[in-house]
């Protein structure tokens, strides 16, 4: 079955820079899409970034434009999130999602378009 990993979440100063890391494994993703989503206490799930395995098409979120960049590892089969400029309204638990087959650009931010989810890794900013 499909398995998502997130790593890379901690504890980082206002400012400072962390890199999420969301390694799949147990299907065949080069017609997938790959969604980062965030979710903060008291707040709805928010839509960061996502990219497409087969091509390298990529969206990003209003929130973290400029500041977050989304890619494709290959070595080890992950995509991730290098997180710059980061302040403490970025602090949220962190998930990846994964879309198997086909999807459109316009439904990437949708939560509900996903199929598979991982646990989710906390990235807590400081002031």
């Amino acid at each position: 079955q499909v398995q998502l990993v997130e790593s890379g979440g901690g504890l980082v100063h206002a400012g400072g820079s962390l890199r999420l890391s969301c390694a799949a494994s147990g299907g065949t993703f080069s017609n997938s899409v790959v969604g980062w989503f965030r979710q903060a206490p008291e707040k709805e799930r928010e839509f960061v970034s996502a990219l497409y395995w087969g091509g390298g098409s990529t969206r990003v979120g209003d929130s973290v434009r400029g500041r977050f960049t989304i890619f494709r590892d290959d070595t080890r089969n992950a995509v991730d999130l290098q997180m710059n400029s980061l302040k403490p309204e970025d602090t949220a638990v962190y998930y990846c999602a994964v879309r198997t087959g086909r999807i459109i650009m316009e439904v990437w931010s949708h939560q509900t378009a996903y199929d598979y989810w991982g646990q989710g890794t906390q990235v807590t900013v400081s002031s």
